[in-house]
């Protein structure tokens, strides 16, 4: 039902009277109605501004103290608040009734959907296909626009190199490129090129900074990183989320090298505002200003508002240390007024771009609806471009239409579980399960299914008997494993990433039936698989896919669909790997095939020595299970003839290199071809490897494309100690590779 609102005529003249036209806009005129609102307010009202009210995400209704601060001009956006009818009537007082007329701002968590749900944001990066997220990042936001939700808590842009880490799930991956090209599609998915546009909505880049390599993988924790390996590895995509126009960044709850992001004025102004030149707003996380006191870096709330607004933080979130101290805080000269003029004027900037002056009431909101069949037709692409197969043995997968197969496994009809972390609006009753979708392609009497376990912790045997009796009478076992959506995600970081429960075991009795197992994986995280893998014949990582999980991967076990996901994460085979990821720096003993040394290879008695004399784990090697962009298909390709146009290059030249891929198999297949390079000689360490460029081709049997790359010279620039931006001369590697440890390998040299 439309919702009909009167704008009484002061409130139309005030419109006029700051009229904005996204198009149209010039920084002078829309800096010149800022002043004059902000030359009307007073010193609460301005403080208002910088206050962001919410509840819980399960809260309902609006409360007199809630509705009386908006009349006053103490809110500036609110929070979990996603019942339209109660936007509009708080939305009219802050137009109508408080003093500035200032519409708000009404923000959600919307991380991988709004109702339908798309991947995890892990699983998305799995598809490295950027039009794909950004086409699953604007039906989010066309979802959330039509539920009065005008910005986003999206995208993460953190660098998970840690999958101990709850919220791996979240990340875009280890690589910085790869994170870079994913949040730049997510913010133009969400704003499109005019956030003011009815059905887009505002990003948030988070969270800043260098979450992802929170210590020992524990959520909220410590992180102490060189600068170098700040810039050129963890701020990378958050310089791109910037660069193109994410209008919002929101701070994390780590300290970095000791001063907590909310109060880091390192990240805040130096970074963000002098050398990005950055003019949208900042916000906190949850909480995560007066977090700063039990971090020992805040003495009390009011310190904790003094050092995040002198440290550059525009608005607070749900803490209300701001609201309770700005003013006493400028009495005594310890903030200044222009300081809160430009806290105010950063968050008005964005509510002009936004259009929310001209469209406070979310017009033409009715045009968009909820789970339309192009959004589930996208979000089970989405499942299937992010599925990863990862083993095939004896090429068991697809699947014949006429085998008889035993569905088991926790997670096979879990309709709750298959949507993932931080699905705040998604229900279980819109998932299309696997179980469902399989009998739908097999026929109900070719599908048997108990599920051997109730969920996935569960440490009952008690289904057993039940699911090893369907699996003999089947052709194959296709066992549903991994983790619950509740195991993943913020706060839910776990020691140890084996499939949690009895699943193992249950696996290992399954296999005393001599059937096959295709095991397919729901997890927010990679999953070791050390006793489990050599018992199973193929699988495929799903990740938690989303409402479409059904028919998505009911279409890639028949043949429907070729997969095609890489990893965008190493893979560890051990927990005590951890941090693993491709792009590490080496060593003065690097590892070596040829002198690695296994502890069952000691002899009993050895003379106590360096052994093999390199960097590896007696037990678990130097390799990961899986090596990053790693992923099969049901063809092959094959990667030919190497070219590179100039093996000596300058400054101002590009690297030109260009290799033949052929598909060497029967079946049509799309193969992500990926750039590497590596800096032998630098003034600090480089990496091993570093990906530069990908591209996805899509090829018939037997077809063959040449793939050319041209980047510039000016991409193989790093921060160095002095923390200069510089590409140095030298002599390089690079590789045309279908994952991080293969490739055909050139050389060529920087003058």
């Amino acid at each position: 039902m439309k919702t009909l609102i009167k704008k009484p005529l002061y409130y139309l003249l005030f419109l006029l009277s700051i009229s904005f036209s996204y198009s149209q806009k010039t920084t002078l005129d829309t800096e010149k109605k800022i002043d004059k609102i902000i030359k009307n307010m007073t010193l609460d009202q301005k403080i208002g501004q910088a206050c962001l009210k919410g509840t819980s995400s399960r809260s309902k209704g609006l409360s007199d103290e809630l509705k009386n601060d908006v009349r006053k001009g103490l809110v500036g956006a609110i929070l979990n608040l996603t019942e339209p009818n109660l936007v509009f009537e708080i939305q009219k007082i802050a137009v109508e009734e408080s003093p500035n007329h200032i519409p708000l701002l009404f923000g959600r968590d919307v991380i991988h959907g709004y109702k339908t749900i798309f991947p995890i944001p892990l699983g998305l990066a799995a598809s490295w296909d950027m039009e794909l997220v950004e086409e699953t990042s604007k039906i989010a936001a066309n979802e959330s626009y039509s539920r009065c939700i005008n910005w986003t808590y999206a995208p993460m842009v953190d660098i998970a190199r840690d999958a101990r880490w709850g919220r791996i799930a979240e990340s875009p991956g280890e690589d910085p490129l790869l994170a870079s090209r994913l949040g730049v599609a997510y913010v133009k998915g969400f704003q499109g090129n005019d956030p003011a546009v009815p059905g887009q909505i505002l990003a948030c880049a988070k969270h800043f900074a260098a979450y992802g390599a929170a210590e020992g993988g524990r959520d909220y924790n410590t992180v102490s990183m060189s600068e170098s390996l700040l810039r050129n590895v963890y701020l990378k995509p958050f310089e791109a989320a910037a660069k193109a126009g994410v209008a919002t960044f929101m701070t994390s709850f780590n300290d970095l090298n000791g001063v907590p992001a909310s109060g880091n004025r390192f990240l805040l102004k130096k970074i963000l505002r002098e050398e990005w030149k950055y003019d949208g707003f900042v916000v906190s996380d949850w909480n995560s200003v007066t977090e700063m006191i039990p971090h020992g870096f805040a003495a009390d709330e009011k310190d904790a508002a003094l050092k995040s607004a002198s440290a550059g933080l525009d608005m607070e979130m749900t803490s209300l240390s701001y609201a309770h101290h700005l003013k006493t805080l400028i009495a005594e000269k310890k903030v200044s007024e222009k300081q809160l003029n430009e806290m105010v004027r950063n968050i008005l900037r964005i509510k002009f771009r936004a259009g929310i002056f001209e469209n406070p009431y979310f017009k033409d909101r009715e045009k968009f609806s909820l789970l339309t069949a192009n959004a589930l037709q996208t979000a089970k692409n989405a499942a299937i471009k992010s599925c990863v197969l990862l083993k095939n043995e004896n090429q068991i997968l697809p699947l014949k239409s006429s085998q008889k197969i035993a569905v088991i496994g926790p997670l096979a009809d879990a309709s709750r579980e298959q949507l993932g972390t931080w699905i705040f609006d998604g229900n279980k009753e819109d998932s299309q399960t696997p179980l469902k979708a399989l009998q739908n392609s097999f026929g109900q009497n070719n599908v048997l299914y108990a599920s051997g376990l109730s969920h996935s912790r569960s440490l009952s045997e008690e289904g057993f008997s039940a699911a090893i009796a369907e699996a003999k009478k089947s052709d194959i076992i296709l066992f549903f494993a991994g983790e619950e959506a509740i195991l993943s995600g913020e706060a839910h970081s776990r020691a140890n990433i084996n499939l949690p429960g009895l699943q193992e075991k249950l696996i290992a009795e399954l296999q005393k039936t001599g059937k096959p197992i295709v095991l397919i994986l729901m997890a927010g995280r990679p999953i070791t698989l050390g006793a489990v893998l050599p018992k199973v014949n193929a699988v495929l990582i799903a990740w938690h896919p989303g409402t479409m999980a059904g028919p998505a991967i009911s279409d890639l076990l028949l043949g429907t669909a070729n997969p095609s996901g890489k990893l965008p994460v190493t893979w560890p085979k051990e927990v005590g790997q951890i941090p693993i990821y491709y792009n590490h720096p080496t060593t003065g003993r690097p590892a070596d095939p040829k002198t690695f040394v296994a502890i069952q290879d000691i002899p009993v008695e050895a003379w106590q020595s360096s052994l093999g004399n390199n960097s590896h784990y007696l037990d678990a090697g130097y390799e990961p299970q899986f090596p990053f962009g790693f992923g099969l298909s049901y063809t092959t390709f094959s990667y030919e003839n190497l070219k590179i146009e100039k093996t000596s290059l300058k400054n101002n030249d590009k690297l030109n290199v260009s290799s033949l891929i052929t598909n060497t198999g029967n079946t049509t297949g799309t193969e992500t071809v990926q750039l590497y390079v590596r800096d032998i000689t630098g003034s600090i360490v480089r990496p091993v490897r570093e990906l530069k460029d990908f591209i996805q081709i899509e090829l018939k049997p037997k077809e063959s494309r040449t793939v050319q790359f041209s980047i510039p010279v000016s991409d193989l620039a790093f921060y160095n100690d002095q923390m200069e931006l510089k590409t140095e001369p030298g002599d390089f590697k690079v590789w045309i590779a279908s994952h991080a440890e293969n490739g055909l390998e050139g050389d060529f040299k920087i003058e």
